[in-house]
């Protein structure tokens, strides 16, 4: 296995400058009257967040917030991953992978990475820190274009689990860690607990804001389990169509949102409203405009919008559905029921048909991107929930 690599964000500027130049020179259309985000991304928010953008975003300094953070690149099976490695305080922190889903990106995490290594800046106890490790998916961001075999092609999140199991065990050395995930990463995280889970693999324990990989006989059978299930379709039906789109045919959307930077932040930032706990259609109650920028720079400026979409090919190309009847999970998991998050959890006894759950909370507030729209949340659940493990 390849040494890892140290690395460093640093964009040139000329891409910064088409970026920029495309932004601008962008021809403004029209929506409906009054349509809100009913119809998609609202277009008087994206005409402000886009002035904000050619006038006063700063790419410079969120590249200076990213490489805060010591960052690597190896390579695993022939994939190029990229990640952001903090080693924590006390005597022994335990190993945590915590990876992101779409459309996210390690931007994500950058509020939670030092509170979760070293709690002590931050009012509690060194003891208490992990060794904290954010991969960028095969993909997205910094990482290489997705491999397997040898090829450049979709892969699903079971590939992916087994190389950020290689990535925790064969390069960097730990003989335990905890997985984390919401959206992707916790279909990644399920599958690291069940591929890998201990006593005969090295994933010791799984949390989950994101009620991801599922058993296939886990069925609703109890009235409050159908009602859920019922729920589950309606939501799918609004807001599935992206889904359907880059499960299907990612290349032919492609070829608009490489070309326009305005048309891939609208296509992401209307998650992050309709996703979120925003207050109504308040994006900015949740989010700043610099926030939601840098995470679509992150795709922009490493030309990645394209390659990110092909995960969801991949799900169908390798028929990463689910375990099998009768199959779960069977290493501890932590469950962080966020209300807002669109693909909400189910009641607890249909989620524990697939994932021997532990520890359960029901946070109260916030939505799908838990980490950054409620960063001290998810930092004091993942806490509780390990000191609950013995590893």
């Amino acid at each position: 296995m390849p040494a890892p690599q140290p690395f460093t964000v640093n964009i040139p500027q000329a891409r910064l400058d088409w970026i920029h130049r495309r932004v601008k020179e962008f021809e403004w259309h029209e929506m409906p009257d009054n349509g809100g985000w009913e119809f998609g991304a609202n277009l008087d928010y994206m005409r402000e967040l886009c002035a904000y953008w050619l006038d006063s975003y700063d790419w410079r300094a969120a590249e200076r917030a990213l490489n805060r953070f010591p960052q690597f690149t190896v390579e695993i099976d022939g994939q190029l991953v990229h990640f952001i490695h903090e080693k924590g305080s006390g005597k022994k922190p335990r190993p945590l992978i915590i990876s992101h889903g779409w459309p996210g990106s390690v931007f994500e995490f950058l509020h939670v990475i030092e509170p979760l290594a070293h709690p002590e800046r931050f009012g509690g106890n060194a003891e208490d820190g992990f060794d904290v490790i954010v991969p960028s998916l095969p993909g997205y961001g910094f990482s290489g274009k997705p491999v397997a075999d040898g090829v450049v092609r979709p892969i699903g999140p079971r590939r992916i689990a087994r190389y950020f199991n290689s990535l925790m065990t064969d390069v960097l050395g730990y003989n335990s860690y905890l997985a984390q995930g919401g959206d992707w990463g916790s279909i990644i995280s399920g599958w690291m607990g069940y591929d890998f889970g201990a006593p005969k693999g090295n994933c010791a324990a799984i949390h989950l804001n994101m009620y991801g990989l599922r058993s296939a006989d886990a069925v609703p059978e109890t009235a409050e389990e159908k009602k859920f299930a019922q729920e589950s379709v309606a939501v799918q039906d609004r807001e599935m169509g992206y889904f359907r789109e880059q499960a299907t045919k990612p290349q032919t959307l492609s070829y608009g949102m490489m070309d326009s930077p305005v048309g891939a932040c609208a296509w992401i930032v209307e998650k992050f409203n309709g996703w979120s706990d925003t207050d109504g259609d308040d994006i900015e109650s949740a989010y700043s405009k610099d926030q939601l920028l840098t995470n679509v720079m992150i795709y922009l400026t490493t030309r990645s919008f394209n390659t990110a979409t092909w995960l969801y090919r991949g799900l169908f190309d390798d028929a990463d559905f689910g375990i099998g009847p009768g199959e779960r999970v069977r290493v501890p998991v932590g469950v962080a029921n966020f209300p807002k998050d669109f693909l909400g959890w189910p009641p607890r006894s249909l989620a524990e048909k697939t994932y021997n759950i532990t520890h359960w909370t029901d946070m109260g507030e916030g939505g799908h991107f838990a980490a950054l729209e409620r960063p001290e949340k998810f930092v004091d659940d993942i806490r509780l929930f390990a000191r609950s493990l013995e590893f």
